[in-house]
């Protein structure tokens, strides 16, 4: 049996500097994606594409465990925020907000596995989101980041942090916030969450 660890092989991805915003390449990886607008926190939309996400992501674990003997960790979710107009981004404007989220999965997933698990968690669940959601690469390249502590609602300090990072490097900001969720929102107390707070540039 194969043991992958993406966690550890993504390290500069899922455990930046808590201490000072760091510059990073991203790399091409693939996803299973489901997009929507509005606010997180009151759509319906969006905690229905985070269980659909996670349904099919685990099927594809248990599915690739035992057909290709690749034993690897469901990856945490992932969120692409973005408004038409970037520079007016900000978390007091969430319900113009639009988003993707997203699960990376690793090099053995295939198209083909992922079309065989859709199936059987259509026939076991049927989430409401799954003829939504799609699997494809994501290019995003040259990054700022920071790791972030505390509730989703207070992030915008950090959010401008990074923005003036870029501003101050002689870059511009180029495609769409993201956020990585390291822990549970439902059992992790708000002070206490850990969130990867990433903004591409150019």
């Amino acid at each position: 049996m194969e043991k992958v660890d993406l966690k550890k092989q993504l390290k500069q991805i899922y455990n930046p500097s808590a201490k000072e915003i760091s510059d990073v390449d991203v790399p091409v990886m693939n996803f299973l994606m489901i997009d929507g607008q509005g606010n997180p926190n009151t759509s319906p939309d969006y905690v229905a594409a985070i269980e659909c996400l996670f349904s099919v992501s685990y099927t594809l674990k248990f599915m690739i465990k035992k057909q290709k003997g690749v034993d690897y960790g469901v990856l945490p979710l992932e969120g692409l925020w973005w408004m038409d107009d970037m520079t007016q981004f900000s978390v007091d404007k969430k319900d113009e907000w639009k988003w993707t989220a997203m699960i990376i999965q690793p090099p053995c997933v295939t198209e083909e596995d992922v079309k065989v698990a859709v199936e059987q968690v259509k026939k076991k669940k049927n989430p409401v989101a799954l003829s939504k959601l799609r699997f494809e690469s994501f290019t995003e390249g040259t990054s700022a980041q920071i790791l972030y502590f505390g509730p989703y609602a207070e992030e915008g300090t950090t959010i401008q942090k990074i923005h003036e990072h870029i501003k101050a490097g002689g870059h511009q900001l180029f495609g769409k916030h993201h956020e990585i969720y390291l822990n549970n929102v439902q059992t992790v107390a708000p002070e206490k969450l850990k969130t990867v707070i990433r903004q591409p540039f150019r």
